[in-house]
């Protein structure tokens, strides 16, 4: 069993708490206001945990970064101590808003937000992985009726392969799993964002992924 922290207590994070909780982590959820979040954990996973974001990334072996991508920098610089030797796994993307809401241009072209966080964290192995599909695809993948990729990218071998070790748990396959390399790849998986407001505007938000054909 492993202690994870996720930072945010969105669709994404939330959706990720209540799987990995079911696999038989112990998570606990950072966010804001605990009071407001505790009525709609409890009919996710009554067991996950709930704390301040500092604390959860603190207290944890594993924190995953489920933050609104165009704030997570500056957010997550704010705990270099908490998350100094730890692994960060970032399923951010970092965008700017179209007029209707959904990902425009990208905050950081020519790089990543991994990448930044990579930089402003150095003490922290930061792994980018599940960015490119809709967020019911991360602890579903095999509801599409093609198998999915789930791209990883990250400078420490051993990060990502416990990384890897949690997507298993989260329903992903080996052969569905495509290591990409050293974090710098993460500008690659980051920039697909830009295909899939267009994808939801069409077709709405049914679930797919963005992946590899062999």
């Amino acid at each position: 069993m492993t202690s994870i922290g996720i930072l945010g207590a969105g669709r994404v994070g939330a959706n990720l708490a209540g799987k990995l909780s079911a696999a038989g982590h112990r998570v606990t959820l950072g966010v804001r206001n605990t009071e407001e979040t505790r009525p709609l954990v409890a009919g996710i996973a009554p067991r996950i945990a709930l704390a301040d974001q500092r604390t959860a990334a603190r207290t944890a072996d594993i924190v995953i970064n489920a933050t609104p991508g165009d704030t997570s920098l500056d957010r997550l610089a704010g705990l270099r101590a908490e998350l100094s030797g730890k692994l960060l796994l970032d399923v951010s993307n970092a965008t700017r808003e179209d007029g209707d809401g959904l990902p425009g241009d990208l905050c950081y072209p020519g790089s990543s937000l991994a990448e930044r966080l990579q930089a402003a964290l150095p003490d922290t192995h930061v792994v980018k992985t599940l960015n490119t599909m809709l967020f019911m695809v991360m602890t579903a993948p095999e509801t599409l009726a093609v198998p999915p990729t789930a791209y990883v990218s990250g400078n420490d071998e051993r990060a990502k392969k416990t990384v890897t070790g949690l997507l298993g748990d989260l329903g992903w396959q080996p052969a569905w799993i495509e290591d990409l390399g050293g974090i710098t790849t993460a500008r690659a998986t980051e920039a697909m964002i830009l295909m899939v407001p267009h994808i939801l505007r069409r077709h709405g938000f049914t679930p797919f992924a963005v992946s590899l054909a062999r």
